[in-house]
Formats: C-alpha cells, structure tokens, sequence
C-alpha cells in the first residue's frame, strides 16, 4: 500500500495547479488530503476505480478532509465522535481488514495564540480517539499536525520559539502522542537529517530558499513499524504551500 498526505490550501485551486499530474505520476492507493476547502458538488476531480470520502466543514470555504482510496473500507466514520471538536470536518477514519487508516488536520493555534487552549484539548481528544482505535487493530494517522516536533524540523529554530506551531506546549502534544505507542515514520528512518521541511510560508520566497517546517506526518502503531518503508517528502511537488507526504506500508 502507497499512502500519500497533502494539505492542498485548497482543493479546487490546487486542482488548478497541477493536482492531477501528481495524482496520475505517484499512482499511490489512497491520497489523504486536508483543507479542501470545498463540499464533493464544488470538486471537478473523480478519478476512475478511486472511492472518495470526504467530512466537509460546516463553514464554507473552511478547513475540511478528503480520501480517495483504491480499496473500499470495511467502515467509515467522520471526526472523533465529540461535538465541539466536529464542526470543522478535521477526521476521516478509514477501517480496513488490517488497520486503521486516519486522515486529520489539526487546529491551528493562530498567531496570537488564542486557540491555544482549544488545541490542548483537542490533542488529548485526538490521543483517546487513536488509542481506542488501537486497542482493534493498528493505527496509521496522517495529515498536517500543525508542528514542527522539535528543532531539527524547523528552519529557523531559535528565532520561532514560541510562536505558533512551535510553541512548548504545542511539541509536548506531539511527543506525548508518539510516547503513547506511535512513531513518527519519517524521523524513524531519517534520525538526523535537517532541512527536510514540508511547508514553506508564501513570504519572502521561503520555498526557493528552503526555509520552512515539517509539520505533515505520518505516524504509526509502533507494532507495525516494521511493515514500513519508502518514508518520504516530495518537496520538489508545488500547488500549494505544503508539499505531499507518504509511506509504503505492507501489512501481509
């Protein structure tokens, strides 16, 4: 299985911009897709054999999550099952026979952090949400997290401390999810390596400079790490401010 995530800063633009080539060229089972920004009647793109689900959010314009997948699941469900969390359309989860498969989006805490304590909650929401899941079967989540982990996924590691997406409070979210039982499959097999960002600010000419952050992930039940391979970034893929992301995952 090739799984792909992209936080496309909206669909039909991105669609614009050469979504389609990616799609055809990467040939990948299932595309995780966040802030669509769009309902399914606004999106001009049905690839043929490819299921799609999407969890719009109830403000146009907004937020939102879409899959297309090869493989029809055994069970679909949208968001995490909270009702102050379930406005946005921020989670699809995808049940197949061997995994669970999570596409989510979470928050951003604004720049003057003022959906900070908003954030904190919905992280140990979304935590409860995967450990249930585990308790099944294995749990692979993707999508933009809105953080850069530590200072090695952040180009100007200093100088943003504190500010959002690289708040302590925001870092220790994520590390308490990966010390619950999940890994961070792009740092697992890339321990070391700097300058490997997956979103770049429009100002400045940020991306041609490469100064940017690694805030789209994939993560896995920690069972399953070895059933992982081919972590990448395709940083060389333009149409929006976040590039792809993707794993090859082999369950049988």
């Amino acid at each position: 299985m090739k799984l792909v995530s992209w936080n496309v800063a909206g669909f039909r633009a991105c669609l614009k911009k050469g979504f389609e080539d990616f799609f055809y060229t990467c040939d990948a089972d299932a595309y995780c897709l966040q802030e669509v920004k769009a309902e399914l009647n606004q999106i001009d793109f049905k690839p043929k054999d490819y299921y799609c689900y999407i969890n719009p959010a109830e403000k146009k314009g907004y937020a939102g999550t879409l899959i297309y997948t090869l493989y029809k699941p055994i069970n679909v469900t949208y968001g995490l099952g909270i009702e102050k969390h379930d406005h946005e359309g921020r989670v699809i989860t995808l049940e197949f026979e061997d995994y669970f498969l999570v596409n989510q989006y979470v928050p951003n805490v604004k720049r003057d952090l003022s959906r900070l304590d908003y954030r904190m909650t919905w992280e140990d929401d979304l935590k409860k949400f995967l450990k249930k899941l585990e308790e099944k079967k294995p749990v692979v989540v993707c999508g933009d997290f809105n953080v850069a982990h530590t200072e090695i996924d952040i180009k100007n590691a200093k100088a943003n401390i504190g500010n959002a997406g690289f708040t302590y409070e925001e870092r220790q979210k994520f590390s308490n999810l990966l010390e619950s039982g999940f890994i961070d499959t792009y740092r697992y097999f890339n321990p070391n390596k700097s300058d490997a960002f997956s979103w770049w600010s429009y100002i400045g000419n940020c991306r041609e400079r490469n100064i940017g952050w690694r805030i789209d992930y994939f993560i896995v039940s920690k069972h399953i790490i070895d059933k992982v391979s081919n972590a990448v970034i395709y940083s060389d893929v333009m149409g929006s401010d976040h590039c792809p992301v993707g794993i090859n995952l082999k369950l049988k």
